[in-house]
């Protein structure tokens, strides 16, 4: 199918890919203004696919080209967005326009955060067919750190540290967007739709289904009492849930009403800067800085998702005691980068409102699908387990469950809740 921007086909497949080799990235970096019109990628040296992530193919390539420039890079990333042989990941397809949207303007003149240097990328809306084909991260090499995997925090020296280069990186972006440094395009291209920023379809909220992933989570918590800490797993708690939690089935319209309400809260943000969508590295003054991957669902929404998005699946410890210095540096750097000022407690209150409905739409279900991959009850199982530390699919629902029942448990969430 030919993008809509640069009219060149767009290989479904990595497999298309590499059949249409050199003579393809050839026509699609010159159209894409990443290669100027007396050089071509000669050829295509390695050709692997790539595992992992939710929607899409990937693959890694080297090539090389005809005319050897140093300031291209010949390790390159092919992200596609389909998936011809899983029809739920081919779903997702549709996350890939807006990411072919914001890799058009990182290459804006004082564009102001890291991100993979975008050499195509291109999208057919009738089809949802893209591609992003951009420099490959070196991760442990070159001073870059290596690569941090989600819901393992506690292999970090300074986890603080990175959330606050992450935290930093997502205000000045969303500052930036809200300034007049930031060209039309930054905000015209991207609508404002908060309920589109999810992967997959979220489910639609009922109390009764509330109440009945209440009980499940009460047995999975007497089933495996090394999952959770013993403050979330206390009988007394998790009965109180039942007393206001099936209120946010009622209360959820008007939490999405006031996300939208004000605008100074809303800018464009990378819905999913978990600490694996990043890499760090340090600068000559000793301080941390990352630059951001994975750009799916990014778009105008209100900060506050995007602060989850990044704090969703850390440490629980630094919901309990750090929670208030990041939002302050996002309220600093949002500001200095040309936001408007924004009130911290404000910001906080949105943020755990918008914690709680994601917790309920997709968390509280987790204690089912955690059942099925971890077979009989065993007592002694703790996170820190090889069969879930080595497997995202149960680390992270895990983790994130445990922050959000931590909020519920510290935070006086049922007075957040607006009135229906």
């Amino acid at each position: 199918m030919p993008g809509d921007d640069t009219g060149i086909p767009v290989p479904l497949t990595p497999q298309a890919l590499r059949a249409a080799g050199a003579g393809f990235l050839t026509a699609a970096l010159r159209a894409f203004g990443a290669l100027g019109p007396h050089d071509a990628v000669a050829e295509i040296t390695e050709f692997r696919p790539v595992t992992g992530g939710s929607t899409g193919r990937k693959a890694a390539l080297t090539v090389r080209y005809a005319e050897p420039d140093p300031g291209l890079p010949t390790h390159l990333f092919a992200k596609f967005s389909r998936d011809l042989d899983d029809p739920a990941r081919d779903l997702g397809r549709t996350q890939m326009a807006a990411e072919v949207r914001l890799a058009a303007l990182s290459r804006t003149p004082g564009f102001p955060i890291t991100v993979p240097r975008s050499l195509f990328a291109d999208y057919h809306g009738d089809s949802g067919t893209g591609l992003l084909l951009t420099e490959r991260i070196g991760f442990g090499r070159d001073g870059i750190e290596p690569q941090h995997h989600k819901c393992r925090d506690y292999e970090l020296t300074d986890a603080t540290a990175h959330y606050r280069a992450l935290v930093t990186a997502l205000a000045r972006l969303a500052g930036w967007q809200r300034s007049p440094a930031a060209p039309p395009e930054a905000t015209a291209d991207f609508p404002v739709d908060l309920a589109s920023a999810t992967v997959g379809q979220r489910p639609p909220l009922r109390a009764d289904r509330i109440e009945h992933q209440l009980r499940r989570l009460a047995e999975f918590a007497a089933d495996y009492p090394g999952l959770l800490p013993e403050q979330v797993r206390e009988p007394e708690f998790l009965s109180g849930l039942a007393d206001w939690l099936p209120r946010v089935a009622e209360t959820e319209p008007v939490v999405w009403q006031r996300l939208s309400a004000d605008p100074d809260y809303i800018a464009l943000c990378h819905w999913n800067a978990n600490i694996d969508n990043a890499w760090f590295w340090c600068e000559p003054t000793g301080a941390l800085s990352c630059g951001l991957l994975d750009w799916g669902c990014v778009g105008r929404m209100n900060v506050a998702m995007a602060l989850w998005g990044s704090l969703s699946a850390a440490e629980t410890s630094l919901w309990d005691s750090g929670i208030t210095d990041l939002v302050g540096v996002f309220v600093d750097e949002y500001a200095a980068a040309g936001g408007p000022g924004l009130d911290p407690e404000e910001l906080i209150r949105q943020l755990l409102r918008y914690a709680t409905v994601m917790g309920v739409s997709w968390l509280l279900g987790a204690p089912g699908r955690l059942r099925a991959g971890l077979g009989d009850p065993t007592p002694e199982l703790t996170r820190f387990h090889p069969t879930i530390a080595g497997d995202e699919s149960l680390r992270a629902p895990l983790q994130m469950l445990v922050n959000v029942l931590w909020l519920w448990r510290t935070r006086d969430i049922a007075v957040l809740l607006p009135r229906p």
